[in-house]
């Protein structure tokens, strides 16, 4: 590559102690090199920082993933910056595929599709239902930014919970910047997921989505129908597994009367 610049990679923990050794070390045995990261904790009662100081910096900040990532931005030198969670593992050649598009195709932000990997009935409903958004780009988010272009939007929104990730998407565009993509994928591990710990999730996650709503109501209105287009344009591949996709569908039921409980129950 002609220019190597620094990437700097930041993840936020809370009581990661399962999967955060996976996820450094993916990081570590990227093909792409020139890269830093650190850990920004959320005050975890686990062995989450043990763990992880064997790997990098630990910096210890609450309440919310938002102010974790943010917080971390501020902490490190890198030109790009990249946002990972302790549950995600990077395969080997993400970076570099992020470098290459960034500086090719002169790109200030970079959507890394997921694959969901888990055990058990929920975590396969879970991963048929993500394997429907890959490419989707209403439903997708950049985590691979320019620094310069994440500090100029402001970073993520601190007061928003779950939709952070879009709300920064949308700002970063309709800012004028450029958000591309790779193919190069990230595993996302859901571990043996249950109904009841997804149900809690988005109720949690509902407590700021009118918050989301106010900002982006035309953007919203798309990506939180129950029937999304990511479905109907992967017909085939949810009839072609009818257990999962109904189990799916139940779900998305599920989650989607926990948000919307969720906003009116804080």
């Amino acid at each position: 590559m002609k220019d190597n610049p620094l990437v700097s990679v930041i993840v936020p923990t809370n009581n990661s102690e399962a999967t955060i050794g996976t996820c450094l070390r993916s990081v570590k045995t990227q093909v792409y090199s020139k890269i830093e990261m650190i850990v920004v904790d959320n005050y975890s009662r686990d062995r989450t920082r043990k763990i992880a100081r064997k790997y990098s910096r630990v910096y210890v900040k609450g309440p919310e993933r938002s102010s974790q990532r943010n917080f971390g931005s501020k902490h490190v030198c890198g030109d790009y910056l990249f946002f990972i969670d302790s549950d995600m593992e990077l395969t080997p050649k993400v970076v570099e595929d992020c470098v290459k598009k960034a500086l090719m195709k002169k790109v200030d932000a970079i959507i890394v599709p997921e694959v969901s990997v888990g055990v058990g009935f929920w975590a396969k409903c879970k991963a048929l239902e993500k394997s429907c958004y890959v490419g989707d780009e209403s439903i997708e988010a950049a985590r691979f930014f320019k620094k310069s272009e994440f500090l100029e939007v402001g970073g993520y929104d601190e007061e928003l919970v779950g939709t952070e990730d879009w709300d920064l998407n949308q700002r970063i565009s309709k800012a004028g910047y450029r958000i591309g993509r790779i193919n190069t994928f990230i595993k996302h591990h859901e571990g043996r997921l249950s109904l009841r710990e997804t149900i809690l999730k988005k109720h949690y996650y509902g407590k700021t989505l009118d918050r989301y709503r106010k900002k982006h109501p035309k953007e919203a209105k798309q990506q939180l129908r129950f029937i999304r287009q990511s479905f109907v344009k992967n017909w085939r591949k949810l009839a072609g597994d009818p257990i999962h996709a109904l189990g799916m569908f139940f779900m998305k039921m599920c989650e989607l009367f926990a948000s919307k409980l969720g906003q009116v129950v804080t």
